[in-house]
């Protein structure tokens, strides 16, 4: 009987769990969205805080992209962010083929090596690569932001493991039609790990976009300023207004929620039938 009790109630406890973790994820970026939609003469501190705007109004966007330079910041971030992308899909699908499918010497200390990496943080490495972007002329450009992502710990282990899962009749097929090893790598490894390349570019996508800390570093002239920084523009400035600040953060945050709504749906479970599609 107890037990037939706990399986009834058991779905609906499951329920009004996810209800109030979405509710603890959705409630701070509605808030952000009423902010930036306030009119200029409602209180945003009001007590009780009201939710709703009462007067709905997009002052605060027009005020955000007419006296400051933010379609500036986005092209930069944008810029910065897919190249980023498109070369840790490169270098590191390109490392991760031999870690995985190739017989040589030290192959387990390579692999070793740099997975330990991701345990150094940032911070320690991030003198050493200022110093190195200062040597190569490459302070106060775009370019100084993309080498550091160009290849990552993370995205070379993830497609070293995707690699390992593709069956190795695939490779023997392509083989024998005459593929070389890069041909086995595009046409067999890269269809094949279709999923995990496009979780790896979610990733380094949401890292670079959202990066902060090193743009901040490197980057002195204002004309390279990427969006968070813009955004820090905004919050520091003397005659701060919460709700430009809130606006800003809701346009930062649009081209991320809308390349996960775009790229979910091929994010699958396992993709090795791709490569037989191909």
């Amino acid at each position: 009987m107890a037990s037939s009790v706990r399986s009834r109630f058991a779905p609906l406890l499951q329920l009004l769990l996810l209800i109030v973790l979405a509710l603890v994820v959705l409630v701070p970026l509605l808030w952000l969205v009423s902010t930036s939609l306030k009119g200029p003469a409602e209180d945003i501190f009001s007590s009780p805080p009201a939710l709703l705007p009462a007067q709905p109004s997009l002052e605060a966007y027009r005020r955000l992209f007419q006296d400051n330079p933010l379609g500036l910041y986005l092209l930069n971030s944008t810029i910065v962010s897919v190249l980023a992308v498109v070369a840790n899909l490169l270098f590191c699908s390109l490392a991760a083929y031999p870690l995985a499918r190739m017989r040589f010497a030290g192959r387990g200390l390579v692999l070793a090596l740099v997975v330990a990496t991701i345990l150094i943080p940032f911070q320690v490495v991030m003198i050493p690569l200022y110093l190195l972007m200062v040597q190569l002329g490459l302070r106060n450009t775009l370019m100084a932001l993309v080498i550091p992502q160009a290849a990552t710990a993370f995205g070379l282990y993830l497609l070293r493991q995707s690699f390992l899962a593709v069956p190795v009749e695939l490779e023997e097929a392509a083989r024998i039609d005459g593929c070389s090893k890069l041909g086995e790598w595009w046409n067999v490894m890269i269809p094949a790990a279709r999923a995990d390349l496009i979780t790896l570019a979610m990733f380094v996508f949401i890292g670079t976009w959202s990066d902060f800390l090193w743009p901040l570093v490197i980057l002195d002239d204002p004309q390279l300023y990427t969006l968070p920084l813009g955004l820090q523009q905004l919050a520091s400035s003397f005659s701060l207004d919460w709700r430009i600040v809130a606006a800003g953060s809701v346009v930062s945050i649009l081209p991320v929620l809308v390349l996960f709504v775009l790229l979910q749906r091929y994010i699958l479970p396992s993709a090795s039938s791709d490569a037989v599609k191909g």
